[in-house]
């Protein structure tokens, strides 16, 4: 599922492909990714504006226009690419941006979990991010600290849960949480105030790592880059990794780097 980093590379997809330029047609192929606006408002509404600096929250992608702000949210398997008109039409490209200056940005997706709103104005933005947490690149460490020790339940829960900070998923959670050495199961409201800074700090150095690689890489010092192996090793210890699941999700750690005391 795209996290944070991902998100960041797709606004940088916006940018570099759409920034400045007008957009001269919409072609939505499937309307299902669509939500709260049909074809025709989206035609509508954006062709003839033009795409300003995209911004991001969370996992969220902001398309300002100067007007109506196109808003994002990739699911499992959503994304930007960015061509020409004349690239071949892919199966899962769902709807089509053709831009001054020939290019054309695509919004492809295969499962169709999100997609696409439109907000008329900042209102409708901050209606449909009401419910996110601060972006976890620019939560500050006593919101932070407070956000997570008001929280009853796992620690892990509780740093995917979108209403407390926003932008962490399931691989970002796991990766802090190895770096931080905490378990995945300490109660978040126990956390110490070293406990707190350190995982502040680990947060903001992973994020510092993954946003410029676009992705959570699997890299050979990293646990994401062991999860899936067919007998996970710690890289740090060598000691076997844990698998469980926790409010859904996959979940990786290391029971002697992470105790759970």
């Amino acid at each position: 599922m795209p996290e944070l980093p991902d998100v960041e590379g797709f606004r940088e997809v916006l940018a570099s492909c759409a920034q400045g330029r007008v957009i001269r047609r919409v072609d939505v192929r499937d309307a299902g990714v669509l939500h709260g606006v049909g074809p025709r408002g989206l035609r509508d509404a954006l062709e003839g504006r033009r795409f300003g600096a995209p911004e991001r929250h969370g996992k969220w992608l902001l398309a300002r226009t100067g007007g109506p702000t196109l808003v994002l949210h990739f699911g499992m398997t959503g994304r930007l690419v960015c061509g020409s008109p004349d690239d071949a039409v892919e199966p899962h490209d769902r709807v089509l941006f053709t831009l001054s200056g020939g290019r054309q940005l695509r919004f492809r997706d295969q499962r169709k979990l999100q997609g696409l709103w439109l907000a008329h104005d900042d209102f409708g933005v901050d209606r449909l991010l009401e419910r996110q947490g601060p972006d976890a690149l620019a939560v500050d460490r006593a919101e932070f600290g407070a956000r997570l020790s008001a929280r009853r339940g796992h620690l892990k829960t509780a740093l995917t849960d979108q209403s407390v900070v926003a932008g962490l998923g399931n691989l970002l959670a796991d990766e802090i949480l190895w770096r931080a050495r905490l378990s995945p199961e300490r109660r978040a409201r126990d956390l110490t105030e070293a406990d707190l800074r350190r995982l502040y700090g680990r947060m903001r150095g992973t994020l510092r790592s993954a946003v410029p690689a676009g992705c959570v890489p699997p890299r050979d010092s990293w646990l994401t880059g062991h999860r899936d192996d067919p007998d996970p090793r710690c890289p740090r210890c060598g000691a076997g990794l844990r698998r469980t699941r926790m409010a859904g999700r996959g979940t990786v750690w290391c029971p002697r780097c992470q105790p759970e005391g």
